[in-house]
């Protein structure tokens, strides 16, 4: 049911900016996605998923956004593999969290095994799996970031993975953090998250384990929404929350999400899918 289902910038022409809508077969749940070039000098890093489809009697709804860095092939490469790398994990139907774990860390060697191709850039990935409309599996590295309207209220469901709150952890490895007066923390600085797919010269020193969160879908839960920090740089989670929660329509929910942090000045790529559970 997707009008459009995954952005691919090269088949873009002159757009700088996309954006589409699906639901599930029943209907009843809708989502809509909205990506906008940032005004950096550079093509389009912001990839995304967001699509359901049937796998073993079960409906699942797959919900990604990817943002890369130093080119855009490391997200093209986890748009197309990920989420069938997770879902080929034997385990998945009894243990999606390690599932989703292995097949991450199977993912990033695959990345760094084909540098080559590749190249020397890498992505942040936060993931949704919703499982016949009733569970909610969330994972992330980096700093996209999923965030889950319940009662009005904004639940941040995935973690930031910042230099300056997992310094230890890049310390411990032979990294560092800088902390240069008028710019964010950054990894031996160079790198402003502290988790990423692929920088095979930054490998030593980060992570790629992603947290994982799981919860199940109640009726007080309308919206969820994930996006890139092009969005989290500029809007908070609950005016995320308060926008999208009062916009029926998904797609034109997340194009209004992506409007406001341009009217904010984001300058970054900026990515967002809302999902809304009823209605």
């Amino acid at each position: 049911m997707a009008r459009l289902c995954c952005f691919n910038p090269q088949h873009a022409g002159a757009q700088s900016s996309t954006s589409g809508k699906g639901r599930n077969i029943e209907g009843l749940i809708k989502y809509g996605f909205s990506l906008v070039k940032g005004k950096a000098n550079h093509p389009m890093e912001d990839y995304h998923v967001a699509k359901f489809m049937q796998k073993k009697g079960h409906e699942l709804g797959l919900f990604a956004i990817y943002d890369g860095h130093l080119g855009d092939k490391v997200p093209v490469y986890l748009q197309k593999h990920l989420f069938s790398n997770i879902l080929k994990e034997e385990e998945f139907w009894v243990n999606p969290n390690r599932s989703i774990s292995k097949a991450y860390e199977k993912t990033d060697q695959a990345i760094l095994s084909n540098s080559s191709g590749l190249g020397r850039g890498g992505s942040t990935a936060v993931t949704v799996i919703l499982i016949n409309g009733q569970q909610l599996l969330v994972a992330n590295v980096g700093d996209s970031r999923a965030v889950l309207s319940r009662g009005g209220r904004a639940l941040q469901m995935s973690i930031d993975h910042e230099p300056s709150t997992e310094r230890g952890s890049i310390e411990h490895r032979g990294g560092f953090v800088s902390n240069m007066p008028g710019d964010v923390p950054r990894v031996n600085g160079q790198l402003a998250v502290s988790r990423a797919f692929g920088d095979r010269s930054l490998k030593l020193h980060l992570r790629s384990d992603p947290d994982i969160r799981t919860i199940n879908v109640e009726v007080n839960m309308d919206v969820l929404i994930l996006a890139s920090d092009g969005l989290w740089k500029v809007v908070s989670n609950q005016e995320a929350v308060d926008i999208a929660g009062r916009i029926k329509d998904p797609e034109k929910a997340a194009k209004e999400l992506t409007a406001e942090a341009l009217r904010r000045d984001s300058r970054d790529d900026i990515s967002c899918i809302v999902v809304r559970f009823r209605g």
